[in-house]
């Protein structure tokens, strides 16, 4: 009997000090812990890089125009879908759904365009090399919009507010009848130029996160207090020491966008994705690229395209996403293969072999208690979508 009672209390014994251990509330910040939160914050994020290739992108003339293009249905086939169908402001720009759902279904999982401006690279493969070259895609995609660049530029020739807007920013249309193909290119080239002007606004704002760094910077512990939680705060600390998840998702917007194969399986009865290796070849000859006819940089300044890696190291290798808004964004990965973020912490955890290409993470060995908390952090991102200019018919 002595033995069970001893036997009890030992199991009671380490019960009690493992509750203990996991209630004990995090240490202060180091100054390089700090450092690395500042380098996360959005006060840190720098100003709008520079898009030479886009003479309008800064217009505020443009970005109306191109806000209409985004949400008119016009600009399809069978006049029922926009760029908003799958990129919908009240989802952060994506759509809930594993593959895009347009006249078609996409290939990929529809990518958040928030925050866009600051990446180099469009697509989950990188395909396209700025924000108006991508938003000419979807609109000759069958799965997509399904139409063509000459039905594009007859509705802006047709349309009375459209033709006017467009002469005001790019000079006078060419005559339909009498275009050649440079001509409609060109028209059609400022199509996504417009579009891409409107979606340069599109950027996030400050979360609880922000707000609990600015605590952090300024030496506030009462606010830090009320802004996170003993959780979140360990969940922090995971995300920028042992997750090692700061190894890609680093910066302001939580990305380095940068292309990495992490070993996700492949869609339910599809060949593996081969992602970016593929993805550069089309970027490469793609008609509408940085060294294209139709860049407004006359200098050609295309040191990324230039320089962009090709090798087969890229096999099944996607761009890095951003990690601000998650739970506004699911399902997660290039094909919504992961539905929930604490099914996608545990799929990192584990990091199994890549079905194609090498697998570029590690296991991390963390405990339940440990992505439990990693996931209550990330959750701390969201926040809102900085604020549209006026919807077309009111506010």
């Amino acid at each position: 009997m002595k033995t069970v009672i001893n036997a009890v209390a030992a199991v009671l014994a380490v019960a009690v000090i493992s509750f203990m251990l996991w209630r004990t509330p995090p240490p202060a910040w180091t100054d390089a812990e700090i450092t690395v939160l500042r380098s996360l914050w959005l006060e840190s994020l720098s100003a709008l890089p520079a898009a030479p290739g886009n003479a309008v992108a800064d217009s505020p003339a443009a970005a109306l125009f191109g806000q209409k293009l985004f949400f008119d249905t016009r600009m399809s086939a069978n006049g029922s879908i926009s760029c908003a169908t799958c990129h919908q402001p009240e989802r952060r720009f994506t759509d809930g759904l594993q593959k895009g759902q347009a006249i078609g279904t996409s290939k990929r999982n529809t990518p958040s365009i928030v925050g866009t401006a600051h990446s180099p690279w469009l697509y989950w493969d990188g395909r396209r090399d700025s924000q108006w070259s991508q938003a000419l895609s979807p609109l000759e995609d069958s799965s997509e919009h399904a139409t063509d660049r000459t039905r594009v530029v007859r509705l802006i020739a047709q349309d009375e507010n459209y033709r006017a807007t467009y002469e005001s920013l790019f000079g006078a249309l060419p005559e339909l009848a009498k275009a050649d193909e440079p001509a409609v290119n060109t028209v059609f080239a400022n199509v996504g130029k417009s579009i891409a002007a409107f979606e340069r606004t599109i950027m996030p704002t400050t979360s609880r996160f922000d707000r609990f760094v600015a605590a952090v910077a300024d030496g506030d512990v009462e606010a830090q207090a009320l802004l996170f939680t003993d959780d979140e705060k360990w969940g922090l600390r995971i995300f920028i020491g042992a997750g090692n998840c700061t190894q890609c998702h680093n910066g302001p917007l939580f990305t380095n966008n940068e292309f990495h194969n992490t070993g996700v399986i492949s869609f339910s009865g599809e060949v593996p994705d081969k992602g970016r290796v593929v993805g550069i070849k089309q970027l490469l000859t793609n008609e509408f690229n940085c060294l294209g006819q139709y860049s407004d940089d006359a200098n050609q300044q295309c040191a990324e395209l230039i320089f962009a890696r090709t090798g087969v190291e890229l096999i099944g290798a996607f761009r890095t996403p951003s990690l601000r808004n998650l739970e506004h964004t699911a399902p997660f990965m290039h094909k919504g293969q992961i539905a929930t973020i604490a099914a996608v912490l545990r799929h990192y955890n584990e990091a199994p072999d890549a079905m194609i290409g090498h697998n570029e993470a590690q296991p991390l060995g963390l405990s339940a208690r440990e992505l439990r908390q990693l996931e209550a952090f990330l959750k701390t991102l969201a926040a809102p979508v900085a604020r549209l200019p006026a919807m077309i018919g009111g506010d």
